[in-house]
């Protein structure tokens, strides 16, 4: 479940250990804690991850402790980020939604996220997901609209088997410390080259949500600034509650905390249903190359519990 990067792009952590020490010293150097903690473990990093469409029987029951994904439910956050040297209030919506949509060859979850800086809409998008035997689960790609005072942008979109972008981890089934990062998707087109890295494990924090024991911290970053990490907290049941940041390179310094969940009902959800499908309906139009290669997605009640 993303949070933007920007786009779904508290304080810094603190050094406690000799390898910190170490990951600070090469950070220096320009290199990211990630290509640390890989040369440290001497396990190559993928460039990208073996994807088996063999092993997605049950695709979209998508039950990970880590990032359950269930129709309906609604996770609402608020934070700030720096716009230009201002910081600026910061709204993520993001909706598990009761459509399904087959991307190469894999039934997928899709997930509608709208984003607000100051009250104003700056993206829409579609996210799809599945999960394989394993419970691994996987970002199949997205659909993202950018907006500027209401107007529509620019639509970089990246989907598995199209323009040779291809399926990353979103969450692993078994996160461990001390692993080498894995890719989040590979999308050339548009240059999302997004990696993650578990961090940290056993941390607790507390955020308008509620607090939580036992979180996990994956550390995330691009390619192209490998200095600059965005920190997500995930707590088991829930999912994403906290979103932070470091490096010298991270220039939004975005911090995000989970301040509402919701259950929505069967109109509510429905709703949300056509606002997504209103989306996809402007990515056939927009997204010639990549969108339009796609079949619709589709009204599956009752097939994310298979």
């Amino acid at each position: 479940m993303k949070a933007e990067r920007s786009s779904l792009r508290q304080s810094a952590l603190a050094i406690a250990s000799p390898l910190w020490a170490i990951i600070v010293v090469f950070a220096c150097l320009g290199l990211s804690s990630s290509v640390v903690l890989a040369q440290k473990s001497k396990t190559p990093e993928n460039k990208v991850e073996d994807f088996d469409p063999n092993k997605f029987d049950r695709s979209t029951q998508i039950d990970n402790a880590w990032m359950p994904l269930k129709p309906g439910t609604r996770l609402v956050y608020a934070g700030i980020a720096i716009d230009n040297g201002t910081p600026v209030p910061r709204r993520l919506v993001v909706t598990i939604t009761d459509l399904t949509k087959v991307i190469g060859g894999i039934r997928t979850v899709v997930s509608w996220d709208v984003d607000y800086n100051a009250g104003e809409l700056v993206e829409a998008e579609l996210a799809f997901y599945a999960q394989d035997r394993d419970g691994n689960v996987w970002y199949m790609g997205e659909y993202p609209e950018d907006y500027e005072k209401g107007k529509f942008v620019a639509a970089p979109a990246w989907l598995h088997g199209l323009e040779e972008a291809r399926a990353g981890i979103a969450m692993p089934a078994k996160p461990q410390p001390g692993t080498p990062s894995y890719s989040q998707g590979w999308g050339p087109a548009v240059n999302w080259t997004d990696r993650g890295q578990v961090d940290q494990m056993g941390k607790a924090t507390c955020v308008p949500m509620g607090c939580y024991k036992d979180v996990l911290v994956i550390a995330e970053a691009s390619r192209e600034e490998s200095n600059a990490q965005q920190l997500k907290y995930w707590a088991r049941g829930v999912g994403n509650v906290r979103v932070g940041w470091r490096g010298k390179g991270e220039k939004t310094k975005e911090t995000l905390e989970l301040v509402d969940i919701i259950q929505l009902g069967p109109e509510a959800l429905a709703e949300v249903r056509a606002k997504a499908l209103e989306l996809e309906k402007h990515a056939y139009e927009i997204s010639k190359n990549v969108y339009s290669h796609t079949s619709p997605a589709e009204h599956t009640p009752g097939v994310h519990g298979k």
